[in-house]
């Protein structure tokens, strides 16, 4: 028996009755996290399906290796989901019937990963870094530090859709000739410095800025858009995708990516609108409030 997390997997019950995984089954969890939709799916092709785990955090992949010890057809892998199809032929796994995608980020990663992400006060101190694979060389502080202020503003553009980008942006350069941008808080008392004069936003006035810095970080894009292409050597006929974004952007992309496997005739969408999380599991967990699902089956 898997014992379960104090994650909470967002749209669980939606994302299970859509994937439909049955027995003998081969699944792929491609952002493992804390592991809450892949325990459902286990259930559900068990004792004689295949499951393939993928994480770039290393963390994340050893808390489940250590669950799921012993059993037969578990792969866990600490990698990029954009590298499946050589993950799957290294590993001589084949293609599988369903793939699930959930681009947020785990409580465990906002909360406890100590990189960075949150602009939290207990995160004040962390450093700016940001990235989900450690090996990886840029980091948000690296960002903030050595590009160009128009460099910056794209980044805030293309990546938060944050207003005042070229505000913020000239604010850092200003900043970073005194001191160089280290913590979590020498980003967020710049933010702030600003802030009042962007008063009347619901959210925090660092949460765009944030994100921009974590998907320039980690090239989320790039890797969402490198998977969707490469579908056909990931999935068998019949095969399901479900995908859970969080921010415009990402539903953006899949929605496109998704119309245009319909409009060639390779699939059919399971679910016409994305499906978003009820009142009842808002109030229960809070991160599922932006979250959007879209469900593909292809021919």
């Amino acid at each position: 028996m898997i014992p379960s997390s104090v994650h909470k997997p967002v749209l669980l019950n939606e994302v299970i009755n859509l994937l439909n995984p049955k027995p003998g089954e081969f699944f792929i969890d491609g952002t493992l996290g804390g592991g809450g939709h892949a325990r459902e799916i286990i259930k559900k092709i068990f004792p004689n399906g295949k499951f393939l785990g993928v994480d770039l955090d290393t963390s994340a992949i050893q808390r489940f290796e250590k669950e799921t010890v012993g059993r037969s057809g578990i792969n866990l892998v600490c990698g990029n989901y954009f590298d499946l199809p050589n993950i799957l032929e290294r590993k001589a796994l084949g293609r599988a019937d369903g793939i699930f995608l959930d681009l947020g980020m785990s409580s465990d990663e906002l909360e406890s990963s100590g990189r960075g992400f949150s602009f939290n006060p207990q995160a004040y101190d962390e450093p700016l870094d940001m990235r989900y694979d450690l090996k990886s060389r840029i980091t948000a502080a690296n960002i903030l530090n050595d590009f160009r202020e128009e460099e910056l503003s794209d980044i805030f553009q293309n990546y938060g859709e944050e207003r005042h980008l070229k505000k913020i942006a000239r604010v850092i350069v200003e900043a970073r000739k005194k001191n160089k941008f280290r913590k979590v808080s020498d980003l967020i008392q710049v933010i702030l410095s600003v802030a009042p004069r962007f008063r009347g936003q619901r959210t925090h006035p660092a949460t765009k800025v944030f994100q921009a810095l974590r998907i320039a970080v980690n090239a989320e894009l790039d890797n969402l858009e490198g998977v969707l292409k490469n579908i056909d050597r990931i999935l068998k006929s019949n095969g399901r995708v479900a995908i859970i974004s969080f921010h415009s952007l990402e539903d953006r992309l899949v929605k496109k990516r998704f119309k245009n496997f319909v409009t060639n005739g390779l699939a059919a969408l399971l679910n016409k609108k994305p499906i978003k999380a009820s009142r009842e599991e808002i109030k229960n967990n809070p991160r599922s409030r932006s979250a959007k699902l879209r469900v593909i089956k292809f021919n």
